[in-house]
């Protein structure tokens, strides 16, 4: 029985389409509050039986942890510290999802894993400090980072631009900030094909997203005009388009690892969005 954490997240919502309820508890905060460590362990005692546990919750908003530091640590360092702690106790995998922004976007290659992190804003050191509080106090885990997020489910990128496309002629967009999407569902199929191979005893890191590089103007300009939309969509930099947190120019992260450790194809990106578009039909 797995414990899945953050799960009406994007992330999770998928994880909810391929497990049946028999092999996974789904648990969002109004079920189980990570940051509360008395609150976890309790919940693993009411519910004996966990073999494994993948979390998807954090704190998420970019621009919004600049204001709220306080909260993305609660959540996003130690909610992870607590499962942690949990999955020592029970000896089970613990699987976390991390983040591009854990570096700096100061690469011209592929990142790997053992590449220098070197977060630009509140949320990616808070998800870096959360990795390594995995990484202190699990028995076995894997850091899975991933980027750009997008999927039928909730607030992401793609479901955006679509509404955006509806209600104007034109949109502008970031044209040089580079890294690569990744379509949800295919991550999820990906978590739960490699957890049985997760050897107790282990931690490691991994990048995942899908494969192929576009900016932000590209994954914008593919999704409109394969949706079929009029709006016009128009490269911009992003000093015309400031935000409050400073997002990493170039986080294309290298897949070479996962995939040699556990033998898996990546779809690319381009397939992700077709599949999205398809479902959001």
């Amino acid at each position: 029985m797995l414990l899945v954490t953050g799960a009406n997240g994007q992330l999770g919502h998928c994880l909810r389409d391929i497990l049946k309820e028999k092999d996974a508890i789904f648990t969002d905060v109004a079920d189980l509050d990570i940051t509360d460590s008395e609150a976890v362990f309790n919940f693993a005692t009411q519910h004996p039986g966990i073999t494994g546990i993948i979390n998807c919750a954090a704190y998420t908003n970019v621009d919004k942890a600049e204001d709220e530091p306080e909260l993305a640590k609660k959540i996003n360092v130690d909610g992870p510290a607590n499962l942690a702690k949990l999955s020592a106790k029970l000896n089970i995998p613990l699987v976390h999802i991390s983040t591009d922004y854990v570096f700096d976007g100061s690469s011209n290659s592929p990142i790997t894993e053992d590449a220098k992190t070197n977060p630009l804003g509140v949320y990616g050191k808070t998800k870096l400090e959360g990795e390594q509080c995995v990484l202190q106090w699990s028995s076995t885990a894997m850091i899975i980072r991933t980027a750009w997020l997008f999927s039928q489910y909730g607030k992401n990128f793609v479901k955006t631009m679509l509404t955006l496309g509806q209600n104007r002629d034109t949109l502008s967009v970031v044209c040089d900030q580079v890294g690569t999407p990744t379509y949800a569902p295919h991550l999820a199929e990906a978590i739960l094909k490699v957890l049985p191979h997760i050897k107790i005893g282990t931690k490691e890191i991994y990048n995942y997203t899908n494969e192929g590089v576009c900016s932000w103007y590209d994954f914008a300009w593919y999704t409109l005009n394969k949706a079929g939309s009029k709006c016009k969509v128009n490269p911009i930099l992003s000093k015309e388009y400031p935000t409050k947190a400073v997002r990493p120019a170039y986080s294309v992260l290298s897949k070479a690892k996962i995939k040699k450790d556990f033998d898996i194809t990546i779809p690319h990106w381009i397939q992700g969005v077709n599949e999205c578009l398809t479902k959001l039909s």
